[in-house]
């Protein structure tokens, strides 16, 4: 019966088949045939959304939708590239360096594809950068996002297990800073060898100007940071924050924020949050069909059963979740995977943070990687190329993310550093 669930999964994953609907039709037969009363997928997903923490989810969301709208995106461009857009390739620097700034603003990868892309990759193209490079700096920026706090997945892993989120969000910060400063000198070797366009030297003033345009923005990080680190508020209670900043900021400081605009951003969001909420109410059901049946139990068996080396284990679920993650959306595979695959890796002594930020990481560099890829088919499409033109320019920055995956696998201080020294 589990070949059957598993063989409606992939068959309506392959047809094209969103992956929410794929994990909800597939345990839906899997329970028909099972003689399974339906009554379980309701009551299922019910379970699945029932937090609190997620409710920062539909917060996060909506204070991304309304920044951007309120002119947020442009004034972090603009920043950016007054003290980068001089250096050779500056625009592509500028282009990693937005998404660094934006990541701390929508948690979320696509939000960023979408968002920086829809001006950086025309405006690079203008200037002269060759399409493909434009479509992979600002796919593979795009998933630092996820990685830099808040990060939705990161929420949604201290849901699962418990983790504190606060220290999940905090892990995240080192990784993703290297993240972002490995992009950059591939980024910058690559424009160096293709000579490409060298923007004009902004002066002091320009700089300080740009910096007090875009510093309510930046504030905003700031705000959801320390404010979670500080107990000032939960991460449920900063988003909530982060919205009302944004309607603040964007209405009455930008002055770019129109009440008219208001119900399209929020059925955005709404329809946003929906998306995230179904899959990972479908995800549960599926998880929960999963456990019933023990499959977690035969993995954590079979991955034991190669080595009990924690090494060897921790390149073995690398090895896992980067194929999940080429054909799997990150939230859904999380729901599933991360419970199971946490209990094969605490009796090896692997601490939990770390290995939450490892598995996001993993699962993140799948939304560039066919078949699947969300942030590099939006870019792609936004750069007007083929996927295989994007695919061949995106593999250097793929494989710094490696390096760092390698990183966080192997050194726990990168990870674990600063949730220790601040949070203890």
């Amino acid at each position: 019966m589990e070949l059957m669930l598993f063989g409606v999964f992939f068959i309506l994953l392959f047809i094209g088949v969103p992956v929410a609907f794929c994990l909800g039709l597939s345990s839906f037969v899997y329970l028909l045939l099972s003689d399974i009363p339906l009554v379980v997928i309701p009551q299922k997903m019910y379970a699945g959304i029932d937090s609190f923490t997620l409710l920062c989810i539909p917060g996060f969301v909506l204070a991304g939708n309304l920044m951007n709208g309120g002119g947020i995106t442009e004034r972090i461009i603009k920043f950016c590239n007054a003290f980068v857009g001089h250096i050779r390739g500056g625009l592509g620097l500028a282009n990693i360096g937005s998404s660094m700034v934006f990541a701390g603003i929508s948690g979320t990868a696509l939000a960023d594809t979408a968002s920086i892309g829809g001006i950086m990759i025309p405006a690079m193209k203008k200037e002269g950068y060759n399409p493909d490079y434009a479509v992979a700096v600002t796919a593979a920026s795009s998933t630092i996002g996820p990685i830099i706090p808040p990060s939705l997945p990161m929420i949604i892993v201290g849901t699962l297990t418990g983790i504190s989120v606060s220290k999940m969000f905090l892990a995240g910060a080192i990784p993703g800073l290297l993240l972002g400063l490995g992009m950059m000198a591939v980024s910058y070797r690559i424009s160096i060898k293709k000579n490409h366009p060298q923007g004009v030297k902004v002066t002091l003033k320009e700089k300080i100007n740009c910096f007090k345009d875009a510093f309510w923005a930046i504030m905003l990080t700031v705000l959801i940071l320390f404010g979670i680190l500080g107990g000032v508020f939960t991460p449920t209670e900063a988003s909530i924050a982060a919205v009302l900043y944004a309607v603040i900021v964007g209405k009455f400081i930008y002055k770019e924020l129109r009440f008219k605009d208001l119900p399209k951003i929020l059925l955005d969001s709404m329809v946003g949050t929906s998306a995230i909420m179904l899959l990972v109410g479908f995800a549960n059901i599926f998880a929960w069909i999963l456990t019933s049946q023990q499959v977690p139990q035969a993995i954590a068996e079979g991955v034991l059963g190669i080595s009990q080396n924690k090494y060897i284990v921790l390149i073995l679920i690398n090895l896992l979740l980067l194929f999940v993650g080429t054909f799997m959306e990150t939230i859904a595979a999380l729901v599933i995977l991360f419970p199971v695959l946490l209990g094969i890796v605490i009796p090896l002594g692997v601490n939990p943070i770390q290995f939450g930020v490892m598995v996001v990481l993993n699962l993140i560099i799948g939304l560039t990687t066919p078949p699947v890829g969300v942030c590099l088919f939006v870019a792609s499409s936004i750069g007007k190329i083929s996927m295989g033109e994007a695919i061949k320019a995106i593999v250097p920055f793929l494989l710094i993310s490696l390096v760092v995956l390698g990183m966080v696998t192997f050194i726990p201080a990168i990870s674990l550093y600063l949730p220790n020294l601040i949070l203890g």
